[in-house]
């Protein structure tokens, strides 16, 4: 059989078809085979029908033999064991040299562990996030590669030309880092994505509930909010959806069932950052706040017994004003939100010994993925401005921004307190503002609660960091201390 395929692809669901015809457009010839084998003929003669130069395999012999070499391979199917099958299935039809990429939501440590394991066997392994859904795979989406580094120049071509480009041409593409830095860069996007979607229910709800506004105004202030600072792929999809009437005429919205799903990513963020000790509180709250939704029943019972402020509205004297205080609450919030990510990989990267690139992974999530926004582009700047940049919240820019906002900030947190109404993204992004700007926490009190029970030991004040102390609180206790540890 005649090798004549630039790449193959396995899983033609939604992201798999969609891949395979965005690589088509830009002049790649594309093998591709589906473990229900009926779906190749059902895509070629649908979604690919007169592409000439989509080839369909019905075994995964056929499907090796149709790619030029080095074989490149993209494996578009459910994350977990169905890579490391696919993988044990494609070994004995490979030779060195050749690339496998993962292109799924898979969890970093399985990508580091897959990149060692091919390693060894000749077989380069890239393991790559790719955002921006079903529109973003066939028109250009955000990809985030890491993995072996001796496989990105053979699929560099293939992979920055199917990518979203920025306005002056930039793909949102380009290497990440070695073994599982690319899986990881996804975890914490899909993480913030989780923190900008709560962020923007809780000023819808904030806007329903307080201030009793219809689908048709909200849709409106969406509207105007999208055109300035805010500007995004998730509040103008927001703005859509506000729009969007049932059959009956009605705001389909309002018909939708308050239990969110989730498929794990946002998870991963939160457990990565316990791991690390780094205090990603806000997507973390995010991943409960869906928790919470999904106790339905409970919240249906709970809510016939248990008491809050009677009428749940927010009294306010200019409702305009009120509005533009929830906008830049939204603002200030959402930059905490990613302020919180980027600390979470640079820890992640000082752990792991990745080399990342903080401004060109705003810039390849500046297009194509979900988080896409003209905010990104400042966290570009930042990053430029000093790629030794500690914390964004840190960079003047940034700063200034949060200053502005910040009686805004305060203002819309208390109110929605008083009212009743959660706001658990909005209310925690403050808190971890004013917690990293305390020069002094009561972390102390803590430390000698701790040396209490525990004889866990402290640092004093007025001695050097690293010297610990003990005392015998009650006067009947040891001399000797348990020692500390970090987390």
């Amino acid at each position: 059989m005649e090798a004549k395929a630039d790449i193959g692809l396995i899983g033609l669901a939604v992201m798999g078809q969609n891949l395979v015809l965005n690589m088509n457009d830009h002049g790649y010839s594309a093998a591709v085979y589906n473990r229900t084998v009926s779906k190749v003929d059902e895509f070629l003669a649908d979604a690919a029908r007169g592409r000439s130069t989509i080839y369909g395999a019905r075994s995964v012999e056929e499907f090796c033999a149709l790619l030029k070499r080095p074989r490149k391979i993209m494996l578009m199917v459910k994350a977990g064991a169905a890579v490391d099958e696919f993988i044990e299935t494609l070994l004995p039809h490979l030779a060195a040299g050749d690339v496998i990429i993962d292109g799924g939501n898979s969890h970093f440590p399985d990508s580091t562990r897959r990149t060692r394991y091919l390693a060894e066997k000749g077989i380069r392994f890239i393991g790559t996030g790719v955002s921006g859904g079903e529109e973003g795979a066939r028109h250009g989406p955000s990809i985030m590669p890491g993995g072996n580094p001796e496989a990105w120049p053979l699929v560099k071509d293939i992979l920055q030309a199917i990518a979203a480009k920025t306005a002056d041409g930039q793909p949102c593409c380009d290497w990440v880092g070695q073994e599982g830095a690319g899986h990881f860069v996804k975890m914490v996007h899909n993480g913030i994505e989780y923190g900008d979607m709560q962020l923007i229910c809780e000023a819808y709800h904030v806007m329903k509930q307080g201030l009793g506004m219809d689908a048709a105004r909200m849709h409106e202030v969406f509207a105007e909010w999208h055109k300035g600072e805010l500007d995004s792929y998730l509040i103008e999809i927001t703005r859509d959806i506000l729009a969007f009437k049932d059959s009956d005429g009605s705001p389909l919205v309002e018909k939708i069932l308050d239990t969110a799903g989730q498929k794990g990513t946002g998870k991963w963020t939160g457990i990565s950052s316990l791991e690390l000790g780094v205090p990603v509180t806000l997507i973390g709250e995010a991943v409960y706040a869906r928790c919470l939704s999904a106790m339905k029943e409970e919240r249906t019972e709970a809510a016939k017994v248990l008491a809050g402020p009677a009428s749940g509205k927010i009294p306010v004297p200019d409702p305009k004003a009120f509005l533009e205080d929830l906008r830049q609450a939204l603002l200030a919030s959402k930059i905490v939100s990613y302020a919180q990510g980027y600390m979470l990989m640079r820890e992640a990267a000082k752990e792991e010994g990745w080399n990342l690139n903080y401004g060109g992974i705003a810039l390849m999530w500046r297009g194509g993925c979900i988080i896409r926004s003209v905010f990104l582009g400042r966290i570009k700047e930042a990053f430029d401005r000093d790629p030794n940049l500690r914390n964004l919240l840190l960079d003047p820019y940034f700063r200034s921004v949060i200053e502005r906002c910040q009686g805004s900030w305060r203002r819309v947190v208390a109110k929605a307190v008083e009212a009743g109404i959660p706001v658990p993204a909005l209310s925690t992004a403050l808190g971890f503002y004013d917690g990293y700007r305390a020069e002094r926490l009561p972390a102390n009190l803590l430390q000698a609660q701790r040396d209490y029970f525990g004889a866990h030991s402290y640092e004093r004040v007025d001695q050097s960091r690293g010297k610990f102390f003990h005392t015998d609180w009650t006067g009947t206790g040891g001399k000797v201390a348990a020692g500390t540890y970090e987390v």
